[in-house]
Parts: structure tokens; C-alpha cells; sequence
């Protein structure tokens, strides 16, 4: 049974598991994703991420174009959850057609409606700082999209701590609402966001949307005997680097996962899920049957004694500035 939380401050309510669908056209093909789509809603995630640039050398926004024809085969599927896709990334070659401009939000919104075919996106989320774009201009440009009711919420992605601030200490005094979520790359082996990320997110109220939950894979089930030929998703020379370097932590995680009768990807995500300022985490399946193995996640309850055995193997920051003050 799916579970819900609230998205950050706000009362939008989001399935704990969010279906991350960047594989969706380079990865996994049209007729695939679509069969991921309706196990995840048949299963009640109620929750999509995307970005306008994923597409890969199929080019950008063909991902979007892939959710774009899952809508149009049954027009009811749009309301029945929340959508989210993101802006910073180039579109092309041209010099104004990234970033967060305002002229760039607005047309790069607008692209993203139409190859989604909805006439609004639930929660517009800024992919990536942009640190010549002035805040004043980038909340300009989405107020005008709220207003047009092109856009319900927004969010930041892989923004530190201080822009967080930044943006909704500007938002306060425009008098708006702010940004509601932050999307950053968080798991048990990539644990900095908890310095000053996941502080400014509890300080203003965002919801944390972790990406990248299985570390690249490190974190995911796996074969032993594939891991040592190279074999496998896991294969290539840097992952291959990674699991060299950390394989006593990972046998160590491989155990306590066997201790406790889950795969080492359901433990990856339970324990993201219990972590603080934490809406829903990311899942990114290439097939039914990766995002079958998970579903089963927010039903796992991990007690004080397993969640401290796994901060000896994969050791916690810490928050700033107490984690670096004397």
C-alpha cells in the first residue's frame, strides 16, 4: 500500500515513491515506459519526474514527449497525479535558450507544455542554479506562470543551501509563496546535502526529493559473480573504480541487508524515507519489474538499532556549521 506526505509546507499530498523517468525513450522505449507508468499508478504513486532536456541521443524533450502520448491515450490519467518537470538545461545551440531568464522560463515552460500535452504543470522545479540569472527576474517569471495558471508550485534542483535562502527570503518579501521542494542528489554513500542543504529545507519549509537514491547503482541488488567479470549495468570503469574502493562497506551493507530480509535497493530507499525534510524519493526503473522490486518500500519500518548500524557503515556529515565549527 502506497504511503503519502505532504510536499514540503505545502498541502499537496505526493506518494512517497516519486516514478523518475529520465531511462524513458534512451533507455527504455515508448511501449515499456508505458507499461511502467500504468504499474506505478496502478500501484498508487500518484507522483512523475521529468526534466525537458532527458531524451538523451533520441535529443531533448523526448522524454516529455513520451509522457506527452501516455496522457493522450486516456485524457483522465492527467489529473490523477502530480507532475513535475524541470528548466535550466540547453535546448539547443542558441545562447538564450538555457538557463533562468525570465524570457527563457517563460518559452522553455511553454515547450514543455505542449510536448507534455497539458495545459499545466504541477510543480516547475529550476534544474540547476543559475548565477547570472538576478532572483528578482527568475520570480518574475514565475509568478507571471502562476498567474497564467501554467504552473501550480515551485522548486529548486542541486541548489546549495545559501540559494535556498536566497530564493525564498526574496520570495517573502514579494509576498509568494516560495519554493516548496528541493531536489538534490542524496543517498548513503553521497550523504553532503546533510551540511546545509536539508537545514535550509527544514528552516523554510521544503520538501527534500532525493535523486540518484541507489548511488548509480552501487547501492542497487546485485550479483557478485557479474560484479567481479564487469559484467552487468554496474560495468563500467568508473563504477567499477567505486566498488573496489568501497567493497568493505558494501559486503558490510550486503550482510545487515541479508539480516534484515530486504534487497540492498529497498534498504537504499526505506532509509532515505526516514530521513528528515524527506517528501518522496526518486525511482528511476528501465522495467516493470525493477520498479515491482520496490514498491513494496514504504511499508519498511527500520528501528533506532538498524538505522545506527547503517550510519557506522556509510558515516553521516553532520550539519553545518556544527559540523565544521570549534
Amino acid at each position: 500500500m502506497m504511503e503519502y506526505r505532504q510536499l514540503g509546507r505545502s498541502a499537496l499530498q505526493v506518494s512517497e515513491l516519486c516514478l523518475g523517468t529520465m531511462n524513458f525513450g534512451p533507455r527504455t522505449p515508448a511501449s515499456e515506459s508505458f507499461e511502467i507508468l500504468n504499474e506505478a499508478v496502478g500501484a498508487g504513486i500518484n507522483f512523475i519526474d521529468t526534466a525537458n532536456q532527458y531524451g538523451g541521443e533520441l535529443g531533448v524533450g523526448a522524454t516529455e514527449k513520451i509522457l506527452g502520448r501516455w496522457f493522450a491515450e486516456d485524457k483522465s490519467r492527467r489529473d490523477q497525479v502530480v507532475l513535475a518537470t524541470k528548466v535550466h538545461e540547453p535546448m539547443s545551440g542558441r545562447v538564450n535558450d538555457r538557463g533562468l531568464s525570465a524570457r527563457h522560463i517563460q518559452m522553455a515552460c511553454d515547450a514543455s507544455l505542449k510536448r507534455l500535452g497539458v495545459d499545466h504543470i504541477d510543480l516547475y522545479q529550476m534544474h540547476h542554479i543559475d548565477r547570472s540569472a538576478p532572483i528578482e527576474e527568475i520570480w518574475q517569471a514565475m509568478e507571471r506562470l502562476v498567474t497564467q495558471g501554467k504552473i501550480t508550485y515551485v522548486g529548486s534542483s542541486n541548489f546549495p543551501g545559501w540559494a535556498i535562502a536566497r530564493a525564498n527570503e526574496k520570495a517573502n518579501a514579494r509576498h509568494q509563496l516560495g519554493l516548496v521542494s528541493e531536489q538534490s542528489l542524496f543517498n548513503l554513500i553521497e550523504r553532503r546535502v546533510e551540511l546545509e542543504v536539508m537545514p535550509a529545507c527544514r528552516e523554510y519549509g521544503l520538501g527534500l526529493i532525493p535523486w540518484s537514491p541507489l548511488a548509480g547503482g552501487l547501492l542497487a541488488n546485485s550479483d557478485e559473480k557479474q560484479e567481479a567479470k564487469g559484467v552487468g549495468r554496474r560495468n563500467s570503469v568508473d563504477m567499477i573504480k567505486a566498488m573496489t574502493q568501497r567493497s568493505e562497506q558494501l559486503r558490510q551493507y550486503r550482510v545487515l541487508c541479508q539480516k534484515l530480509g530486504e534487497s540492498p535497493s529497498a534498504i537504499a530507499l526505506s532509509w532515505l524515507l526516514h530521513q528528515p525534510c524527506v517528501s518522496a524519493t526518486i525511482v528511476g526503473p528501465a522495467n516493470v519489474d525493477q520498479l515491482k522490486s520496490v514498491l513494496h518500500v514504504p511499508q519498511i519500518r527500520l528501528d533506532v538499532s538498524t538505522l545506527k548500524q547503517l550510519d557506522e557503515i556509510f558515516p553521516p556529515c553532520g550539519e553545518a556549521p556544527e559540523a565544521y565549527a570549534w
